[in-house]
């Protein structure tokens, strides 16, 4: 696949995609010590869950986090709201002259955006209820949040086959496998499966927040290449925010993501790797997402049908916290992981698109 790019859109193009990470950032970086301040202002502080999703009580993972309740949680809605602020506000900005475009296109970024923002607010109603302490597990329970994610997901779903005409996935290597109305439950999965992957990861100070800066970077190569510049730009947001974000989270955290922050950007992070056509690159650049995820599923397996536990606690990196890792050197070992899979996954997926 030969790219003919004019040198003049080209940098329109990278400017567009720098200014958008740039104006995210400094935008992020300026609230966040005021909403901080809110936060404490108004006690949105993090709970320690004292029961397990699977019921048990979680007396290892209590015990290693103890320390932290009391921390600013719901950052997530500083990461979402910076992102829904500046695609809505280069809407207005276009409307008015002052800029050529609008990030706010049906075809690259209208689900994205609304996945974030849906999902956040699903999020938000779990970290309040976490704070509040309402529930078995302080939070809402598994089996309605999980309902919840799945209508979502049934929803992109449909907009993606029917408004996009989405019905194929490519597999690098092999080509383009037409799916029809399979597509539709592979997509609800891989929403599901990306919110969920991040949301477990998201247990020390810094992991997931890196980890997804890491993800959200390389997928932002891939739109440009595939000259998506607007979710390209888009990507570039979510990374600028992220980061300013990392200011604060970077051990000891001062503040928390939270479920609002940690489905949302599992779940957008999905869609635009569906909306690249990138199901497999998604596993490699999500690498230590699936690995988290999986540590999980042995751990309750081995748990219902050997009796015995395969890690200490999982999700994995509480498994390296407890025989003695510091945080720090877990976090760091996770991020190194996740670029160098992530480097993969970027190479695999540009060279599917150059073959195409």
């Amino acid at each position: 696949m030969a790219l003919e790019l004019d040198f003049t859109k080209l940098l329109i193009n990278l400017t567009l995609i720098f200014l958008s990470f740039a104006s995210a950032f400094i935008f992020a970086v300026i609230m966040a010590e005021p909403f901080i301040k809110l936060l404490k202002k108004f006690k949105i502080h993090k709970q320690i869950r004292e029961i397990a999703s699977t019921g048990e009580k979680a007396s290892l993972y209590h015990e290693l986090h103890k320390g932290k309740a009391g921390t600013p949680t719901m950052g997530g809605i500083l990461i979402w709201g910076t992102v829904a602020l500046i695609v809505f506000g280069s809407t207005f900005l276009s409307y008015i002259g002052w800029i050529d475009h609008s990030l706010f296109n049906r075809q690259e970024t209208w689900l994205p955006l609304a996945t974030l923002i849906g999902v956040g607010l699903l999020g938000a109603v779990d970290d309040f209820f976490n704070i509040k302490g309402i529930g078995k597990s302080k939070g809402i329970n598994i089996r309605p949040k999980f309902f919840f994610l799945l209508i979502f997901a049934l929803l992109g779903a449909l907009w993606f086959h029917y408004k996009l005409g989405y019905d194929q996935i490519n597999i690098p290597g092999i080509g383009d496998i037409y799916l029809g109305l399979w597509y539709i439950p592979l997509f609800m999965l891989v929403i599901t499966s990306t919110a969920n992957a991040v949301n477990f990861t998201d247990g020390l100070d810094g992991l997931a927040g890196g980890l997804l800066t890491i993800a959200f970077g390389s997928f932002g190569i891939i739109s440009f290449t595939l000259g998506m510049y607007i979710l390209a730009a888009f990507c570039a947001i979510i990374v600028g925010a992220l980061v300013a974000f990392l200011w604060h989270n970077v051990p000891p955290a001062k503040l928390y993501m939270g479920d609002t922050g940690a489905l949302s950007l599992g779940a957008t992070l999905g869609v635009i790797a569906m909306l690249t056509d990138s199901f497999i690159p998604l596993i490699l650049i999500g690498f230590v997402f699936v690995i988290e995820t999986l540590s999980i599923i042995i751990q309750i397996f081995s748990k219902k049908v050997f009796k015995k536990k395969v890690f200490k606690i999982a999700p994995l990196h509480h498994h390296f916290e407890y025989i003695g890792w510091p945080e720090t050197k877990v976090v760091m070992r996770f991020w190194i992981i996740g670029g160098m899979f992530a480097m993969i996954g970027l190479i695999l997926a540009l060279l599917a698109i150059f073959v195409r």
